[in-house]
């Protein structure tokens, strides 16, 4: 821009504008806008056209984040993505813009607990009549979907925690047939490992938090789809909202994904024998790509391979011990979150939270996700804690 203006405090605001003749970077530019400026009045006046892919506030979007939906809109082969502050925010996003007073939602009972009390404290207030299924039971979902009632199905494959797998194209077959659209959360596959769309799926979701991020240091999701319609619909919903995310956080998820699948090629290969090494110990291992895993053929069907994330389930073994056990983790940190450079156990109570697939009150979990530290020192770590578990 060229003022034309000899002004001082007018060249300290206004800088000139420096050539890109000649320049040519391999990174994608960090645009941090609040206002976008248009070339007259009468394309202001018009700034609503621009929706809902266009450029007209900040808060909508500037070319950091634009780059990053399109380039998780191509890694899912799909049409588009929506980034949005949190994977929890995404699913929220997705409920709120979906669903109103006497709607029905069928979700599955293994889900991200958040959701449940998303689902207990918002949409329940909404009037929305939320029910849980077991996902391992498609009899349970055809006795409580309700056709034209059901508005959302909403699946998490693996389950959080306890790792079931769903059988995505059957359940998309009987939300076909009833009216209901089907959402699914993705985040330990990433669109690397399995492609919900392809499988009938009309909204996913994940949180960038986790692999694509990849450093344990942003907070981030995604909503992607193919439906323009409803791709509208999500974007309006977030400008009603207010919801913005930082294009800062954005680049960093770009960077973020260069490594993505290294990172998790690596981390599922460990996963992988680190899951058999644990069973042959004499551990119930939940990880999909064990033969011995109750949902291994729907996985073998219809991943392409497996993440770094996996469980393992503890029968009578007191809150005590296992806090002595994870006590012993010299390499493993102890937290939430998962997906990143460094490798993270956490215990896990699931009895009191199910709804459809109750569990025994004397059952917990651990759930690992591997990093990228020497196998050999996560070896190590593992066989310390085992032997106070086993012991």
């Amino acid at each position: 821009m060229n003022t034309s203006s000899n002004n001082n405090d007018t060249l300290c605001v206004v800088p000139p504008a420096a050539s890109l003749e000649g320049f040519a970077s391999l990174t994608v530019p960090v645009y941090r806008a609040s206002t976008i400026v248009f070339p007259n009045a009468a394309a202001y006046r018009a700034r609503a056209a621009r929706s809902p892919d266009g450029y007209t506030y900040g808060l909508a979007g500037t070319p950091t984040t634009r780059t990053l939906e399109s380039q998780l809109a191509e890694i899912h082969s799909a049409a588009r993505s929506i980034i949005v502050p949190s994977g929890q925010a995404a699913i929220t996003t997705v409920m709120l813009a979906l669903l109103k007073r006497g709607d029905h939602v069928l979700i599955t009972d293994n889900v991200y607990p958040p959701v449940k009390l998303f689902a207990r404290t918002i949409l329940h207030s909404f009037g929305v009549d939320v029910e849980y299924f077991d996902p391992t039971r498609l009899a349970d979902l055809d006795a409580k979907i309700r056709a034209g009632a059901t508005k959302l199905v909403w699946v998490e494959s693996p389950g959080s925690t306890t790792m079931e797998i769903c059988d995505i194209p059957a359940i998309a077959a009987r939300c076909r047939k009833s009216g209901a659209l089907l959402g699914c959360d993705n985040t330990w596959a990433t669109g690397l490992l399995c492609k919900p769309l392809s499988l009938g799926v009309d909204i996913v979701a994940e949180a960038i938090t986790k692999y694509a991020g990849g450093h344990s240091d942003i907070l981030l999701g995604a909503i992607i789809l193919d439906d323009l319609d409803l791709y509208a619909r999500f974007r309006g919903a977030l400008g009603a909202l207010g919801v913005g995310t930082s294009p800062d956080d954005c680049s960093h998820a770009l960077r973020g994904i260069q490594t993505m699948a290294l990172r998790i090629r690596h981390a599922g290969a460990l996963s992988e024998q680190f899951a058999q090494r644990l069973e042959a110990s004499g551990f119930k291992v939940l990880h999909p790509c064990l033969p011995s895993f109750s949902g291994h053929a729907l996985w073998r069907r219809d991943f392409a391979g497996c993440s770094g994330v996996f469980s393992l389930l503890l029968e009578g073994v007191d809150t005590g011990k296992v806090d002595r056990a994870l006590d012993q983790l010299r390499t493993f940190a102890i937290g939430a979150s998962w997906g990143g450079t460094r490798s993270i156990v956490a215990p896990m109570v699931v009895a009191g939270e199910r709804h459809a697939m109750p569990e025994r009150e004397d059952v917990s979990y651990i759930r690992l996700s591997i990093g990228l530290e020497s196998a050999e020192d996560l070896w190590r770590d593992i066989e310390r804690m085992s032997d106070v578990l086993l012991g």
